[in-house]
């Protein structure tokens, strides 16, 4: 029999991503990446390699400690041509969203964001011609950058025939950061039972989801032009940039609070609470409300919340895991910042999971394994 987070997850395989063949493939190319660890060392280096399945990439160079990392948008740019061509020029949104999914990654090791750099690729050149477009993507790359306080390194810009659809354009990126001196990067090694957990808040859909977007989107009349009961478009909505929570980690780590993991809630939704290596059972009692957008995939889709909380942010684009007490001074900080948040559980002894309360959900701990064998 198909265990329920499978059978719920029927709606999203159907968009063509399936999380278990994807798992498996990372966690092959993770096993081969560890027999290189050493090369590093040639150069004066040294892999850090409890950090291999998190969110960056550690690693140590003199006496600087740095993370490195690659990432994706992944669709949601094919949105954004077809609002495009039917008047709304969005361009600038998922630009700013392949930074955030870049820089928030980076973050949750405790790095602070030095250098970006771009990867723009399409099918033919001729992408370019959309003036209007690119100055927009330039313009959302742009701010992201400042507001994550870094530098836009340079990157490239292939051509590729076939392999990219020629209307179409695939954003991506990679990013450097720096772990400040005297601290150590955050990989979850003083995470302990009686932690709390701090949920903050997402715009909507963020950087995750948007191949099943693409399919709810196909299957309704109106397409992007929907309206949603707010009066805003399906289109709209989908396209509203991501939150970066670069800030929020540094006034954190400035302030000296005992944070203890970071987690970026993006694909396997809530399941990435669980993405520390020790046996802990993660128990969430209250959630932060859903938008509007989500709520509306989810019902259009036909997801229950079991399929819905392992495939979504539902709400919750990062999660903060600090020491007992602490997590009301980040719920303040966080407000400061503009964000949502909430003291939303708590770390427990016992098996890795993540019980959801107020849903009655749990997810076992074989459903997300992205850590290299060791």
């Amino acid at each position: 029999m198909s265990s329920p987070h499978r059978q719920g997850n029927q709606a999203y395989r159907r968009a063509g991503v399936d999380y278990a063949v994807l798992d498996a493939g990372k966690r092959l190319a993770l096993n081969s990446a560890m027999a290189t660890s050493s090369l590093i060392g040639k150069r004066g280096g040294k892999a850090l390699d409890e950090s291999r399945g998190e969110p960056a990439f550690v690693f140590e160079l003199g006496d600087q400690t740095l993370a490195f990392v690659l990432e994706g948008l992944g669709t949601k740019s094919i949105i954004a041509r077809i609002v495009a061509e039917e008047g709304s020029n969005r361009f600038y949104a998922v630009a700013y969203d392949t930074v955030a999914a870049i820089i928030n990654d980076l973050c949750c090791v405790g790095a602070r964001p030095l250098v970006v750099s771009a990867y723009f690729s399409t099918g033919t050149p001729d992408w370019f011609g959309h003036a209007e477009w690119y100055e927009q993507l330039v313009e959302g790359w742009l701010s992201a950058c400042v507001d994550a306080g870094c530098t836009w390194g340079g990157g490239e810009s292939p051509s590729l025939p076939k392999l990219v659809n020629n209307e179409d354009i695939e954003l991506a990126g990679s990013a450097i950061g720096v772990i400040p001196q005297g601290t150590d990067p955050i990989l979850g090694q003083n995470l302990s039972a009686g932690d709390e957990i701090v949920l903050v808040g997402s715009s909507g859909l963020h950087a995750n989801g948007a191949s099943l977007a693409r399919v709810v989107a196909d299957e309704l009349e109106d397409g992007y032009r929907t309206s949603l009961p707010s009066g805003e478009t399906l289109g709209q909505a989908l396209l509203r940039p991501s939150y970066l929570y670069s800030d929020l980690v540094d006034a954190l780590l400035d302030a000296g609070l005992p944070v203890t993991y970071l987690s970026h809630i993006t694909g396997h939704g809530f399941l990435k609470l669980m993405r520390p290596a020790q046996e802990f059972t993660y128990r969430i009692t209250e959630l932060l409300p859903v938008p509007e957008i989500l709520k509306f995939l989810v019902k259009q889709a036909k997801m229950d919340a079991y399929a819905a909380y392992s495939t979504f942010n539902m709400g919750c684009g990062f999660a903060i895991y600090c020491a007992e007490g602490s997590g009301a001074e980040i719920v303040d900080i966080a407000g400061r910042k503009k964000l949502d948040a909430i003291v939303a559980g708590t770390v427990e002894p016992g098996e890795r999971r993540v019980m959801i309360e107020p849903l009655d959900i749990e997810f076992g701990g074989d459903e997300l394994q992205l850590s290299p064998d060791r």
